[in-house]
C-alpha cells in the first residue's frame, strides 16, 4: 500500500469534508440543481447517494468480517433541504462513530479486498475521506462555486485510488504497459499492468520510462481518475491508448 494518512487524520477529514459538501448543498439554488460532473443527478440525487453510502458504509464495518455486505438501506430520504441535510447529518455522524469504535484494524467486507487497500476500518475511513472529497467538488460545481482541494489530501486521494481501484492481481488484458503520474506537489507514482495484475507504487528514482504518463496538479489528477476531468485536462506523453484501456478495463477477478 502506498503512503496513507493516519487513522486520527482520516476520520477528522471525513468531518471536515462533510462539513463542506453541507455547505455547498445548503449554498446550491436548490436540490433539483442539475450536477454536471455527474450527468442525470440532480444535487437530491448527490446528497441522497453520499448520504446512504455513510450508512451503509458504517453497517459494513459494524458487522465485521464477512463474505457479503448487508443489504443498502433503500428508504428515500426527505425532499426539503432541512430535513434532508439533518439526515444527511444522521448518516455523517453514523458512519464516524461506527469507525471510531471500531478502531483502524476491525476487519470487515470490502469490494477491494483483493487488491493494496486493507480490508479493514482503516481502508474504509480512506475510501470515504475521498468519497467525500469529490462529491464535494460535485456539489460545489452544482452550486457553482468551486473552492480548491487541500494539496496533501488530494495526493493522498491519488495514491488511494490507485491502491483501491487500480489494483488487482487479474490479469491485464494487454500488452504489458507502466504508466507514471506526476503531481505538481512533487509526488509521483507507478502502475504496472501486466499479466500477474495492476499493482501501483511510488515512483522509483531509476524508474525505466513509461509507456505513457500524466502529469498536473494533484486535484487534477484525482478528478481525472475520478471521471471529472479528461485526459485533454492533463499533460500526457506516450502512448495514450494504454489510459484509454486502463479506464474501459472492468477486471473479473
Amino acid at each position: 500500500m502506498t503512503d496513507s494518512l493516519q487513522y486520527s487524520a482520516l476520520l477528522q477529514l471525513i468531518d471536515e469534508r462533510s462539513a463542506a459538501f453541507r455547505s455547498a448543498v445548503a449554498a446550491a439554488p436548490g436540490l433539483d440543481a442539475p450536477v454536471p460532473s455527474c450527468p442525470e443527478w440532480t444535487l437530491f440525487d448527490l446528497v441522497h447517494h453520499l448520504g446512504t453510502g455513510q450508512r451503509w458504509w458504517a453497517a459494513i464495518v459494524a458487522a465485521g468480517p464477512a463474505e457479503a455486505p448487508p443489504a443498502k438501506d433503500a428508504a428515500e430520504p426527505p425532499r426539503d433541504l432541512d430535513t434532508l441535510l439533518a439526515w444527511y447529518d444522521d448518516s455523517h455522524e453514523l458512519l464516524l462513530n461506527t469507525l471510531r469504535e471500531a478502531g483502524p484494524e476491525r476487519e470487515c467486507w470490502a469490494w477491494w479486498s483483493a487488491g493494496l487497500s486493507p480490508a479493514n476500518a482503516r481502508g474504509v475511513a480512506r475510501r470515504r475521506v475521498h468519497e467525500v472529497l469529490v462529491h464535494t467538488y460535485d456539489a460545489q460545481l452544482a452550486a457553482g462555486a468551486v473552492q480548491p482541494m487541500p494539496a496533501d489530501v488530494a495526493i493522498d486521494g491519488v495514491a488511494e485510488f490507485l491502491d483501491t481501484c487500480n489494483s488487482t492481481p487479474a490479469a491485464w488484458p494487454h500488452e504489458p504497459a507502466t504508466i507514471h503520474y506526476h503531481a505538481a506537489e512533487g509526488r509521483s507514482w507507478l502502475l504496472t499492468l501486466d499479466d500477474t495484475g495492476a499493482w501501483p507504487a511510488p515512483l522509483p528514482h531509476d524508474a525505466a520510462p513509461p509507456s505513457a504518463s500524466a502529469a498536473g496538479t494533484a486535484e487534477q489528477l484525482l478528478l481525472f481518475v475520478w471521471g471529472r476531468l479528461t485526459l485533454n485536462d492533463l499533460t500526457i506523453q506516450g502512448d495514450q491508448q494504454v489510459f484509454e484501456q486502463l479506464i474501459a478495463w472492468e477486471p473479473e477477478e
